[in-house]
């Protein structure tokens, strides 16, 4: 390729991450840059250095996809609990076969599934996951071309990413993960359509195995019409020239990268704006960075599609009745709470939390009410299947109640 064509068609791949920068930052001002790219990496360093955030590890183990795509997948295993006290709601009325009979062998202990978000990897949950140690067992995933999980083998064929073939991996996780015993599935952003597409591929699963179920900052549908945070016309064009726009992008995603890391700083705002909803602590906001920033962009350019598709509000009526948890903060621009409402009016039997003040990643900035909502939510879950819980999981079920006037600044359902 002539030096001239090579330059011309970097300004135009250059010109198409102004376009979508500047429609996604929209009344955002960004400082300027005051300090060299050498001075920045070395603070990154150091933030990184200060918040060890993702380093917890547990048994590694993979498991192939329908389509040969590896799964990487990590468990943690729980202290021995105390068995439960009997429910009070029954041995699930004859609904499902998580657990053991009464009489019989001693019920096998919940175990919690991780879903996490787009653009994300398991290490997303880190606050979740060190608060939760030791007190459940826990399987931690890495969607299809996301984190350590391979790149997905039909989408370097050329086929799409689908929310329905998400939902499809989750089952491959959970058969090599979880063989036995009742699970409770949780899922942000991306995580939770997941779960959504996996209930509605599976309903015989979900009325033998599944205990519970959490959605957080995430959305069951309607997603073309979410406007960013941005004025209506400045909406529809976004919409109308996103998907184009991330394949083209995709195809060149060498030249891109570049691009993307010479514009670090105007990202780093960028993902601020639509991560959080306040001030959050410098290492978390870098977390944040991190994690999104090792998202190749042609797989972001893959996704991305699969949202305004994604319309699972039907598949809701096969968990209604279990124990579950809607929660959501009330400045999420990408999915906003009002999402979360119309999931909660679908499953009356969850708690709905709406956290003031929080943005997208709700489990970074405020996970001092995420985790004892969980631990709620898990707690209950054991408790409908009579299964053992340990005394750490109650005491951190309890632990919102102490902050932020209980924890739950909005809460619906029975």
């Amino acid at each position: 390729m002539a030096d001239g064509a090579k330059w011309e068609r970097a300004g135009l791949f250059g010109a198409a991450i102004g376009v979508v920068a500047a429609g996604a930052a929209a009344g955002l001002a960004i400082e300027r840059v005051t300090v060299g790219r050498g001075v920045r990496r070395k603070a990154q360093l150091a933030l990184d250095a200060t918040g060890p955030y993702g380093s917890l590890r547990g048994a590694a183990g993979t498991v192939a996809a329908e389509d040969g795509t590896e799964l990487y997948y990590e468990t943690e295993d729980a202290a021995a609990p105390e068995p439960a006290e009997p429910s009070r709601r029954g041995w699930l009325r004859g609904r499902r076969g998580a657990g053991t009979a009464p009489g019989g062998p001693a019920p096998l202990p919940v175990t919690v599934v991780f879903c996490h978000g787009y653009c994300l990897n398991q290490d997303s949950w880190h606050f979740q996951r060190a608060a939760l140690r030791g007190t459940v067992r826990a399987v931690y995933w890495d969607q299809r071309s996301h984190g350590r999980s391979e790149r997905g083998r039909d989408q370097m064929a050329g086929g799409p990413a689908t929310i329905d073939q998400l939902g499809r991996d989750l089952r491959a996780v959970l058969d090599a993960a979880v063989p036995e015993g009742p699970v409770v599935l949780v899922g942000h952003s991306m995580g939770g359509m997941t779960v959504m597409a996996f209930a509605e591929q599976f309903p015989d699963y979900v009325r033998e195995r599944i205990a519970g179920v959490g959605f957080i900052s995430t959305s069951s549908g309607k997603l073309a019409a979410v406007t960013l945070g941005l004025p209506a016309v400045g909406a529809r064009a976004f919409r109308a020239v996103a998907p184009g726009l991330l394949r083209i992008m995709g195809s060149q995603a060498e030249l891109v990268e570049r691009a993307r890391r010479a514009t670090a700083e105007l990202f780093a705002g960028i993902i601020k704006r639509y991560s959080f909803g306040s001030d959050v602590d410098p290492a978390v906001g870098r977390f944040a960075e991190r994690l999104i920033e090792s998202t190749p962009i042609d797989v972001v350019a893959e996704f991305y599609p699969a949202f305004t598709e994604h319309e699972k509000g039907d598949s809701l009526a096969l968990l209604d009745g279990l124990p579950g948890l809607v929660l959501a903060g009330d400045k999420d621009l990408l999915t906003p709470s009002a999402h979360s409402t119309e999931i909660a009016e679908k499953l009356p039997e969850a708690e709905l939390v709406i956290v003031p003040g929080a943005g997208h990643l709700v489990i970074f900035e405020r996970p001092e009410l995420v985790i004892p909502a969980l631990a709620l939510l898990i707690a209950q879950a054991s408790d409908s299947v009579q299964a053992p819980v340990a005394d750490g999981l109650r005491e951190l079920a309890t632990a919102g109640d102490a902050v932020a006037g209980g924890g739950r600044p909005a809460a619906g359902g029975a």
